[in-house]
């Protein structure tokens, strides 16, 4: 099952690259595997666990330059169920919300909008019956002020998260 997790995660990347590129962004692709497992192999002492390893692991998919003219770090992920992503972020946010001040683009088959991002801060904490809750600000692709969508581009990924991630019946 773990094989079949990163082949859609790689899926959701390939799209996710593709329809930043067709929206006008220039997109530099970055990634920790190939770092991690070159620098693991020369450092017995380094593992994913240590402080090190931890954000060489989180560095995030791409830099984009977008419409902000700025650049900004994209992580890509996938996730049938967008509240398990959630509930990750909620454990392990810190090194791609604070070290990396990472945008998360969300690819998600279980409802509309395909595409969502989340900017740092990640969430906001809201009163519910007196106890802070935590708030996820996510919003559709479009929406993002910081990177460039076309609407054709969107149509066209989104064509492909439903070949790719068809509903479980």
């Amino acid at each position: 099952m773990e094989a079949e997790s990163v082949l859609k995660g790689k899926i959701a990347e390939h799209i996710v690259e593709d329809l930043l590129k067709k929206s006008g962004n220039r997109v530099y692709r970055l990634g920790s595997d190939a770092a991690l497992e070159n620098i693991v192999s020369l450092e017995r002492a380094l593992n994913k666990d240590s402080v090190l390893g931890k954000k060489i692991s989180s560095i995030p998919d791409f830099v984009i330059i977008g419409a902000s003219g700025r650049p900004v770090f994209v992580e890509v992920k996938f996730r049938t169920d967008p509240e398990s992503l959630e509930e990750e972020l909620l454990l392990e946010k810190d090194p791609l919300e604070k070290f990396w001040e990472a945008t998360i683009i969300l690819v998600t088959a279980k409802e509309r909008p395909y595409f969502r991002v989340l900017t740092p801060p990640y969430f906001a904490k809201e009163k519910k019956e007196g106890w802070p809750v935590p708030v996820f600000k996510w919003v559709p692709l479009e929406n993002d002020p910081d990177i460039v969508s076309v609407s054709e581009a969107i149509e066209e990924a989104d064509a492909l998260v439903k070949k790719y991630y068809p509903k479980k019946k």
